[in-house]
């Protein structure tokens, strides 16, 4: 009976001093879903990326600018810049499975959402960065997606793990513009009355 009292024991300490496991779970995002929650939608091309620690030292956040070339949806100004959770600083890495890679010279479209008065981050992790890719024969724009678009293109709303989608710019802001168009409208509650 000791035996079993001791083993008992002995595996509740080691129970104990197992580390913690943390992941991360992304939920697909519907198109509508991003274009309704987000503060705003730009388009324009990647001009600084800058990692920086934070939480004292405990995370790594990178710092994206953004040189606008049109708003979708709302304004903050001719650049806009905003935060991605992860990075490399020095020797350090931190990674966050879903969070967008982005370098000076890409061409995207953003959906940015905030809190607050703080800076804003990307909605979605990497579901709120669509790559725009120039035809380099035509020169027209795609952008591509690995969203459930709810019918940003034929086919749309099949989900399959690393598939990607490509729309022309064109009937992304199409689509963007009905999507706030059909929007139910935004109930404002007076200040100072229940």
């Amino acid at each position: 009976m000791t035996r079993i009292v001791f083993f008992a024991g002995l595996a509740g300490l080691f129970l104990l001093h197992v580390p913690v496991a943390r992941a991360t779970v992304l939920v697909p995002a519907d198109f509508e879903e991003l274009v309704l929650e987000a503060r705003a939608i730009l388009h324009g091309q990647v001009t600084d990326v800058r990692a920086e620690w934070a939480d004292g030292r405990r995370r790594i956040h990178t710092f994206v600018t953004v040189a606008v070339t049109e708003y979708l949806k709302g304004d903050l100004g001719r650049t806009a810049s905003f935060v991605v959770p992860g990075g490399e600083l020095g020797g350090y890495r931190s990674v966050l499975v879903g969070a967008p890679v982005l370098a000076p010279g890409d061409e995207v479209v953003l959906f940015l959402g905030s809190r607050g008065p703080g800076i804003p981050f990307v909605l979605g992790l990497s579901q709120g960065v669509m790559r725009v890719r120039t035809d380099p024969r035509s020169g027209q724009k795609t952008v591509t997606t690995p969203l459930r678009t709810g019918g940003l293109e034929a086919g749309a709303g099949v989900v399959a793990r690393g598939a990607v989608s490509a729309v022309a710019l064109p009937t992304l802001r199409q689509r963007v513009r009905e999507t706030l168009a059909q929007a139910p409208p935004i109930r404002r509650i007076p200040r100072g009355r229940p």
